[in-house]
């Protein structure tokens, strides 16, 4: 058999249909990982120095909590693979809350499985780069904030929050880049996406080499897109 272009025009609609849930998985993990990672990443450097001065009393116990709940978080999602946390989610986490509340018929839509899956595993590696970004800023900025008299909260918006933003863009583009391409593995718990898609139509037809090539095509259109507008935010921000 040969190339059959025609093969690739008909699913294209139902392909453009699963890029456009890889997308809305892609934007929501990522929109909800940033929230996750932000206060996961500087959760683990809470009461420390690379925030500004250390905190004193009742605050110093609970920053220590903070930064052990916040290392958990992470070592705990960045040590299991994806497709098990997802499987887990979708799995088992319905069986836990039966054993533990009793609740029956407690289900997990397979695509809020894919979304929650995502944020949390992007946020695990948001909170570190989130969290070398912060520790990179010249301590000599914070310590001339701190003999003007400005706060630390104020040092966190106004000094450590821009430098630190501007030098997390690039890791944060590749980060996003391979939560958009993990999206793939969410056909192991039947989400609709554009692996799935062509999983099935290769299935019904054969054809095999149209329709991963047409697959493979999209995610690299995909990515592309995402990688130039994460260039095109850099030289924005001016980043050096």
């Amino acid at each position: 058999m040969g190339f059959e272009f025609s093969v690739i025009t008909e699913s294209l609609p139902a392909l453009l249909g699963g890029a456009k849930l890889t997308w809305i998985i892609t934007i929501l993990g990522i929109v909800g990982g940033m929230i996750c990672g932000i206060l996961a990443g500087l959760g683990r450097i809470a009461g420390t120095e690379a925030l500004g001065e250390e905190p004193h009393g009742i605050f110093k116990p609970l920053s220590v909590v903070i930064r052990y709940i916040s290392g958990g978080y992470v070592e705990t999602i960045r040590g299991t693979p994806i497709i098990v946390q997802a499987m887990f989610l979708y799995f088992a986490f319905p069986m836990l809350v039966k054993a533990v509340t009793d609740i029956e018929r407690f289900r997990i839509e397979a695509l809020t499985a894919a979304v929650i899956t995502i944020i949390f595993n992007a946020g695990a590696y948001i909170a570190e780069i989130v969290r070398g970004s912060v520790i990179s800023v010249n301590k000599g900025l914070l310590e001339a904030g701190m003999s003007l008299g400005i706060s630390r909260l104020q040092l966190i918006v106004h000094v450590i929050g821009p430098i630190a933003f501007r030098r997390m863009i690039p890791p944060l583009g590749n980060q996003f880049i391979i939560s958009l391409k993990d999206t793939s593995l969410f056909i192991v718990i039947g989400v609709g996406e554009l692996t799935r898609q062509g999983q099935e139509i290769m299935a019904s037809n054969f054809r095999a080499l149209e329709i991963w090539l047409t697959v493979a095509v999209m995610y690299l259109m995909m990515t592309t897109v995402l990688a130039m507008s994460l260039r095109h935010i850099e030289r924005k921000m001016k980043i050096f």
